[in-house]
């Protein structure tokens, strides 16, 4: 066997490390999963749960404990008393005295009972906002750290690839530039208040065969390099982020959590990670299970290990016996154990696990402040994406207005919310729990805006199924109505319980149930009609946003949390304007899928193939209360392959509100060594602007940002003519100009750059 490198520590670690023997090593390389009961909050969990009892597995104390808060709805200050008095045990009774750290799932906000929830990370994409995002990172962490939490399993950096998966809610964006800088915001906030981020799914796992989970990945090297990678990178070098999570995909036939190329190669020898990989929930189990390339889990456990996972979670199903037997038989080195130990430690030393004395827990605690729900109404009104409208909106309503809010999802509170979403993840379990939380839905949220207004409230139709009885009594309250507004799309949940969500993966890409019939019938009025979409993934609507069943008017929100509802009507109304722009392109059918914005000539619509993959709107795309005119973009003739550029642009507010746009800049590279995408973001920028004002907006670009992999998969930047572009939507050429890269072919290293910086000057009346 070759020689482990073991990774350098302080002496204190050190000292503790050289105590242990090989079951002290192992239980640090494991979590326990106390609450751990047959519910569906995990892939296979039910088959998977360990039968070891607590006291057993912690006899040589814990790596984890899993999800205390999380699995269960469970009072927070309660659990918190229990938590620290298990740590002072582990601290007391245990030989090395070692506490374990606590993780829980943070995608939405903290995942816990009476905690404040979040846009979904859709959400957080459609706002093109990374700093908003960044100060939603920072009280999510700041509530987990007071809870005695160490460590969240957020944020996801998989690139959408097929919006028929059904973990598209848990993405931000088909773009890897926009996934990578807000992915990192949030890895920032999060690590700013003490917690550690974990990375997920490294890597591939959106890429998957039919947009269905768990199946096989068949990427190519150039669309690892290029699309899958780069988020991550950018986590791992810009956000210094602490934790990894393996994916639970096999690229070619490798499973990610078997791949050293991937977890120690790429990760730690390019990029220079030095924190933990975590396994996902049962992949180093699922190497025998369901990958089957280990006959046995000491031979998983082993082939993990090897490949840099270092912890088993959410339990020591390989890592515990099967693999103690593998090491004391000479099957498995014990320096790769030493590593992974050594890793551990460093991190719960980092974390001041160790100078922890856990004697007084809180006694009280608020997880949903008026800070945490002001962020979450600006994250979730700046996410909402104006897709149509003939200027019904925004509504102008006179004080006896009669308003029918219609649909499933209009007085629903839940629909609000994400998968991994408490309410939708854990409390789905417990119908009898309280949500914890105030949640008004679009209706709530309607009556208080609108005081003086009549609301009839019909939900016409269920979210899924073919029961039509309730539709003649919506289309009734539509009919008598001045205006309609029909709140139609998702029912996010885990395995089957929802229309979105892991492991609910669609066929089609339709609204779900008879939900287009409802809102067509209720068009057919004549009444004016708005249709609101609260959903977990773009869905095929282009009969909703053109033709004679389209609605006046079409806002598209990905579960806009907790303060959701407000958010949207105050959209309707006109108090806020949108903002929002589509992270990703709004599909015309399941058949055309998978698709990204970010394909080459061939990936598009052609006269050679009666198939059109056209999306029905662009990535980039969203409408405002204003207009906004993009002008006289300039940027350098000639540019060396590797050096920063500037690039800058005139923006105008020419209507007559107040607004933001979302600036964005692209880029097509028209000839290159490999095909090249027909449009790729460059960067962006919100700028806000009152009517009439004017502002130049700069872009200092580093040239890696057009990098790409070369034939021998190295990233380069080549010389030659590149076009650049300003508009609306990544197929809106506003504003033009062309450069020319100069010099010989750049390799690109950690030094290049990977972030475009951007300055907004002081706006001026034009």
């Amino acid at each position: 066997m070759s020689e482990v490198r073991l990774p350098p520590v302080s002496g204190r670690v050190q000292s503790l490390h050289e105590r242990m023997t090989l079951d002290e090593k192992l239980a640090q390389l494991v979590g326990y999963w106390v609450d751990q009961g047959d519910e569906l909050v995990a892939p296979m969990a039910g088959e998977m749960a360990t039968s070891t009892r607590y006291e057993d597995a912690t006899a040589h104390g814990i790596g984890h404990l899993t999800r205390v808060y999380g699995t269960r709805p469970v009072d927070p200050v309660e659990r918190a008393a229990w938590l620290w008095a298990e740590q002072r045990r582990l601290r007391q009774e245990t030989r090395l005295g070692i506490p374990a750290i606590v993780h829980e799932e943070c995608l939405t906000g903290l995942a816990a009972w009476k905690a404040a929830t979040f846009p979904t990370p859709l959400a957080w994409g459609a706002s093109f906002d990374p700093a908003l995002v960044e100060e939603m990172g920072r009280l999510i962490g700041e509530s987990m750290r007071a809870l005695g939490i160490h460590q969240g399993l957020a944020p996801v950096l998989d690139v959408i690839r097929d919006p028929r998966w059904g973990r598209v809610d848990e993405c931000i964006a088909e773009d890897p530039y926009v996934v990578g800088t807000i992915g990192t915001a949030y890895v920032r906030g999060l690590q700013d208040a003490g917690i550690h981020a974990t990375l997920k799914h490294f890597v591939g796992y959106s890429a998957s065969q039919g947009g269905r989970n768990h199946a096989p990945v068949h990427a190519g090297a150039r669309e690892l390099a290029d699309v899958l990678l780069p988020p991550f990178e950018m986590a791992v070098r810009d956000g210094g982020v602490r934790s990894v999570m393996n994916s639970y995909a096999e690229i070619d036939g490798v499973p990610a959590a078997a791949s050293q190329e991937l977890l120690t190669d790429i990760l730690r020898g390019q990029w220079g990670f030095d924190g933990v990989v975590v396994s996902d929930y049962f992949s180093v189990a699922f190497l025998h299970t369901m990958h089957a390339v280990a006959e046995d889990l000491g031979e998983a456990g082993a082939l993990a290990l090897m490949a840099g996972i270092d912890v088993e979670l959410p339990t020591g199903d390989a890592f515990t016996a099967p693999l103690a037997a593998a090491v004391r038989e000479g099957r498995v080195d014990e320096g790769l154990v030493d590593r992974a130990v050594l890793r551990v430690l460093n991190e719960k030393e980092e974390l001041g696990l160790l100078d922890e004395s856990f004697d007084q827990p809180p006694t009280e605690i608020d997880l949903d402040t008026p800070a945490h729900r002001e962020v979450a109404r600006r994250l979730a009104a700046e996410s909402i994406v104006l897709l149509s409208n003939d200027g019904l909106l925004p509504l102008d309503l006179r004080g006896g207005a009669r308003i029918a809010v219609i649909g499933p999802n209009a007085d629903a509170p839940e629909a609000l919310m994400g998968c991994y979403s408490f309410v939708n993840h854990v409390l789905a379990h417990h119908p009898e729990v309280p949500l914890g939380l105030e949640l008004p839905s679009v209706a709530d949220a309607i009556r208080a805006e609108l005081p003086d207004a009549t609301i009839e409230v019909a939900a016409g139709c269920q979210v899924t199924g073919d029961d039509d009885s309730g539709i003649p009594a919506a289309v009734a309250a539509a009919r008598a109505a001045d205006v309609a507004i029909v709140v139609v799309g998702d029912r996010a949940g885990l395995f089957g319980r929802g229309t979105v969500g892991e492991g609910n993966d669609v066929e089609d890409l339709e609204l779900p149930g008879l939900q287009r019939r409802l809102v067509q019938e209720v068009v057919e009025t004549g009444v004016p009609t708005v249709m609101v979409v609260l959903s977990g993934r773009p869905y095929s609507i282009g009969w909703a946003i053109a033709g004679p069943t389209a609605p006046a008017a079409v806002l598209q929100t990905f579960f806009p949390g907790e303060e959701g509802g407000a958010a949207i009507s105050e959209i309707l109304t006109g108090r806020t304007a949108p903002s929002g722009r589509l992270p990703v392109s709004l599909p015309r059918s399941a058949g055309a899928q998978p698709y990204t914005y970010l394909h080459p000539i061939l990936g598009g619509a052609s006269e050679i193939t009666s198939a059109d993959s056209t999306p029905v709107l662009p990535f980039g795309h969203g409408l405002t209360y204003t207009s906004f005119e993009h002008t006289r973009l300039t940027a350098p003739a000639e540019t060396s392959t590797a050096a920063d550029f500037a690039v800058t642009v005139e923006v105008l507010n020419s209507g007559d509100r107040a607004g933001v746009d979302v600036v964005q800049l692209y880029a097509r590279d028209p000839y290159a060594s490999v095909t090249r995408p027909v449009a790729q973001l460059v960067g962006y920028a919100r700028v806000a602007l009152e009517a009439g004002e004017r502002t130049v907006v700069r872009f200092q670009v580093p040239s890696a940002r057009l990098a790409f992999a070369d034939r021998r998969g190295v990233r380069i930047v080549e010389p030659g003519d590149v076009e650049l572009w300003v508009g609306a939507s990544c197929e809106d050429r506003e504003t033009s100009a062309t450069m020319r890269f100069i010099g010989p072919v750049h390799e690109v290293t950690a030094a290049d750059g990977r972030t475009v910086s951007v300055a907004v000057a002081a706006p001026i009346q034009a």
